[in-house]
């Protein structure tokens, strides 16, 4: 007699930004159909994007948590007290809670939620929309092992999914999460360079971005340092050694690092609220 397939996951988001979007975008490139997962909030603004790709729409947030065996919370992180304690009563030892919001700690979550819930604090950030994410996530006491590989493979199509301590989370934050921010500053700033000397704007942003686009996949794909594929750049005496003295008079590299410190300080805040 043939063994029964497990049945489908199903999968639940209370809050419908973009994070949830990119999220959601991710898993049906994965192996999650869009009937399996259903989304919540309580205005229809955003819904409608998830109900262009076949997804189910609520504005019921117990009705998400009945009806997934894993469920994202992916609001502001001010509204998660009154969004758990109005799910509460509805997690049962069989759901796993994944807290998407900033600042927000895995002590908090537990809390909120009844004894023994399984709860997994993940970060994501904004190229989740394409698929092209950088996400962290730190397991709570009671989420094993097995929860983690299975949060993994869901997210997997969303880009580079990593696990680590709760305390990288904030630093993570800082680094991905603010710092895809940081990565735009530098493109308009390329752009508006060449602006400056004569190209059309347009054009100026269009070879910025793809500039961008081209460093890092280079950056992630041949595994080198980047300080190796900046010296792989430069010549001797040449218009990129000059250009780089000019990024070190202006004290990028220190500018940068602090901006990924505040950052971080900033979450840390936040989770202490």
């Amino acid at each position: 007699m043939e063994q029964e397939a497990d049945p489908p996951l199903r999968i639940g988001f209370i809050g419908a930004g973009n994070m949830a979007f990119g999220i959601a975008k991710g898993m049906l490139s994965g192996n999650v159909p869009p009937v399996n997962i259903k989304v919540s909030a309580p205005s229809s603004t955003n819904l409608g994007r998830f109900q262009e790709l076949g997804m189910s729409v609520t504005h019921s947030n117990p009705e998400v948590v009945c009806g997934s065996d894993v469920v994202f919370v992916a609001v502001k992180p001010h509204l998660v007290p009154r969004v758990l304690s109005e799910v509460s009563r509805h997690v049962t030892e069989k759901h796993i809670i994944v807290s998407v919001a900033a600042g927000v700690t895995l002590a908090v979550l537990e809390e909120l939620l009844p004894e023994n819930s399984i709860v997994i604090r993940l970060m994501p950030n904004l190229p989740c929309l394409v698929q092209e994410g950088a996400l962290l996530f730190a397991r709570g006491a009671n989420a094993k092992p097995e929860d983690g590989a299975l949060l993994r493979s869901l997210l997997l199509c969303c880009g580079l999914v990593e696990e680590g301590p709760e305390a990288w989370i904030d630093i993570h934050t800082g680094l991905s999460g603010s710092g895809v921010a940081f990565v735009y500053l530098f493109a308009e700033a390329l752009a508006e360079g060449a602006v400056k000397m004569g190209m059309p704007s347009a054009l100026a942003h269009s070879i910025a971005s793809q500039t961008v686009l081209g460093a890092g996949r280079l950056l992630r794909d041949s595994g080198k340092h980047p300080a190796q594929l900046r010296s792989e750049v430069c010549t001797p005496g040449g218009t990129t050694i000059y250009g780089l003295h000019t990024l070190e008079q202006g004290g990028l590299r220190a500018s940068v690092m602090a901006a990924v410190e505040s950052a971080t300080e900033r979450a840390r805040e936040l989770g202490r609220k």
